[in-house]
């Protein structure tokens, strides 16, 4: 490490010469008394002065214009400029948008920004109580009221649910799709079927909005407009530059060997040299980031024992993070604490964390691929694009002037692809053709997409549906079967799992798998405590898999009547498994709506109704042991391997098993197993499997479909 804190330089590019910026190029301060007071601008506003000072302030009637004379506005609103907080909340709202029980939905790709903007800022602003005036409604947590609220934050996939009791979306008057740049799923789903709903609904308006955003390409799907005079336009384009606060850029001088060691040393150097200001590091993933905070507490552990008086606060920052340590990077801290966020893409747009003034990016994203080939959906660690990169420097600039420190070379920036591959184009689509037809578009295939899907996934995710037995052989909606797996906000798999529960007599026991299967890292491994925590997890291991291992933890956590005393003394994750128990709420009064029986399997004290239960929406993801010692897909012969985190690992292996999902580091690692028998396979899946066949793989395919 100290080789590499010698050799590691910056440099800024139209400087006279690299050199290692972090040290001599400063921020500007006033010096008092000894005391380092770093100047802020807005420090000493009211809340009403800061909104004043936003970019978008002064355009507040031309915003309004736009909107009243055309259904489409895109704005191209640069970070910090005010479009999320002050369009829907002191333009829309104040010119009378939400009169007349009206509402006001604003949708973001992500839960914790979709909280994290109400809570933090619009509802503070307004001095509204959340969930009244104000409210959100994301997976599983709903907090609005149906007659009060008048401004609702939600993420994309809900305002798609929502369509299927009023597909014409009815109660809203505007619909900002907010960071639309992000291209998720659901974000492209929805940017289609508000083009359909806009030709039934003349007045419904429709923002979306982005800071990097192919504002054109928008324009061109939105535009109505069949004539080539530009008065007849339906959609316009609007500009609004960010708050004049400048981010300088640094690149590394030569390609750095490991970018996570070089966000550390990055870490490190800033907070000897720089003056006042927190530090956000991006990372690809979960295990990075912690890997990272556990290094950067070491090593300022060490700086204080020489005698550093600013001491360092560093937390973590991932989608599976538990909401409360979530929100932890969002309090204040004292002027002698530095705050380091180490945090993988989720802090990349929308969320604000004050007091952001250096942003160190590694120049990697990890995102979901779907290989239509290998019918694989995995996680795939690859270069950010550049549209990514300029949003993560944006970070250093909300507040105040800043620095965003890119371990990696200009060079390699030039390289990088200008926007990242729409989710689109790179998943599973079981999910959203299930949702278009449940939502009555049958001819999915020419649905509008902005980005239209590769057909190979179409057709594989229509293969996966009919051996679910979503859809006919029709490719039309199966009743009732696949109309009530649509209505499950989950994967199809686990959806079929849930609705055959009943007939397995064992629904009490899925629903609790279902429930922990949404829940991520429920057992919690403190760095200090790693054998301890080991041996307490294995308590509750057992030899069939994961699925049952969270069973047993779930029950557990009942049992002890959901004590986080408990939960503290056997290192779970007691936030997590609160959540799995409102999950489970949900999920129950879902298959009461549609009047399956409630039975469990306890008194039977058979594991075996539960596997089969699994195996009947999982079959699909079949392995079996090869002589190598690596798994085998069932259909296409692609290695798999056991991920580390499961209780199968460093176990005698079974020899067939199902998994849940597929990630990819430098192997194929299967998440959440369950041993099972493969004579399960054909009793529960005889269309998808056949025994003793020696079919080629097209010809198995083409029996399927």
């Amino acid at each position: 490490m100290a080789a590499l804190l010698s050799t590691m330089k910056f440099w800024k590019p139209g400087t006279e010469g690299p050199g290692s910026s972090i040290s001599e190029d400063r921020q500007s301060t006033t010096e008092t008394a000894g005391t380092t007071v770093v100047y802020n601008p807005y420090a000493s506003l009211s809340i009403e002065q800061q909104r004043q000072k936003l970019p978008v302030f002064k355009l507040r009637n031309h915003i309004l214009y736009l909107i009243e004379n055309y259904q489409t506005v895109v704005i191209v609103g640069e970070t910090g400029c005010g479009k999320s907080t002050q369009i829907p909340d002191r333009y829309l709202a104040e010119a009378g948008w939400t009169a007349e029980g009206k509402v006001v939905g604003v949708t973001q790709p992500r839960r914790v920004a979709a909280v994290s903007v109400v809570a933090g800022r619009v509802a503070e602003e307004r001095g509204a109580v959340l969930g009244h005036e104000v409210g959100y409604s994301i997976r599983f947590d709903d907090c609005s009221d149906p007659q009060a609220t008048r401004i609702k934050f939600l993420t994309d996939g809900m305002l798609v649910r929502e369509m299927m009791a009023d597909p014409l979306l009815k109660k809203y008057s505007v619909l900002m799709l907010d960071e639309a740049h992000e291209r998720t799923l659901y974000t492209d789903i929805l940017i289609g079927l508000l083009k359909k709903i806009q030709k039934k609904r003349g007045d419904l308006r429709l923002i979306v909005a982005s800071a990097t955003l192919d504002a054109e390409k928008f324009k061109e799907f939105f535009n109505r407009n069949e004539t080539n005079d530009p008065i007849n336009d339906t959609c316009a384009i609007m500009t609004i530059q960010g708050r004049t606060f400048p981010v300088d850029i640094f690149y590394t001088l030569s390609p750095v060997p490991d970018y996570v060691k070089a966000t550390v040393e990055t870490v490190m150097k800033i907070h000897q040299n720089e003056t006042d200001g927190d530090i956000l590091a991006f990372l690809t993933g979960q295990e990075e980031v912690e890997r990272v905070v556990a290094m950067v507490i070491e090593q300022a552990r060490a700086l204080s024992r020489s005698g550093m008086k600013k001491h360092l606060r560093v937390l973590p920052m991932y989608a599976g993070l538990p909401y409360s340590e979530q929100m932890k990077v969002f309090e204040r801290v004292s002027h002698n604490v530095r705050k380091v966020v180490v945090a993988t893409n989720i802090a990349e747009t929308s969320i604000t964390i004050n007091g952001i003034v250096f942003v160190i990016d590694c120049g990697f994203v990890k995102l979901r691929a779907y290989h239509p080939e290998t019918a694989i959906e995995s996680l795939v660690v690859v270069p950010v694009s550049q549209a990514s990169a300029k949003q993560r420097a944006g970070r250093a600039g909300r507040n105040r002037s800043g620095k965003c420190y890119r371990v990696f070379t200009e060079e390699d920036f030039e390289k990088l692809p200008s926007a990242t591959v729409p989710e689109m184009q790179r998943s599973n689509l079981a999910p959203v053709i299930l949702q278009l037809k449940a939502l009555g578009i049958d001819n999915v295939l020419r649905f509008s997409f902005l980005s239209p899907p590769p057909a190979q996934s179409m057709v594989q995710a229509l293969e996966l549906l009919y051996a679910l037995g979503g859809v006919d052989e029709h490719c039309q909606l199966t009743d009732p079967l696949g109309l009530r797996m649509a209505e499950f906000p989950l994967n199809p798999m686990y959806a079929k799992m849930l609705l055959e529960s009943g007939k397995f007599g064992c629904s009490e026991e899925i629903l609790s798998v279902a429930a922990m299967m949404q829940i991520q890292n429920v057992f919690v491994t403190p760095p200090n405590q790693k054998a301890q925590a080991a041996q307490e997890h294995r308590k509750f291991a057992v030899s069939e898999g994961d699925h049952l291992t969270m069973l047993n933890v779930y029950e557990a956590f009942i049992k002890h009547e959901k004590s986080s005393q408990w939960c503290q003394e056997h290192f779970l994750n007691y936030k997590g498994l609160v959540r799995a128990t409102a999950v489970r709420e949900q999920l129950k009064r879902l298959l009461s709506k549609f009047k399956l029986p409630k039975t469990s399997s306890e008194a039977v004290g058979d594991p075996d109704p539960v596997l089969r239960c699994i195996v009947s929406g999982f079959f699909g993801n079949a392995a079996k042991l090869h002589y190598t010692g690596s798994y085998r897909t069932i259909r296409d012969d692609h290695e798999l391997h056991i991920h580390p985190t499961s209780v199968l690992y460093g176990e005698k292996p079974p020899q067939w098993v199902v998994y849940n999902e597929v990630i990819q580091t430098s192997r194929y690692y299967m998440r959440d197993i369950t041993a099972v028998e493969p004579s399960w396979l054909l009793e529960l899946a005889p269309h998808f499997y056949q025994q003793g066949t020696h079919l080629s793989l097209s010809e198995k395919r083409a029996r399927v479909s």
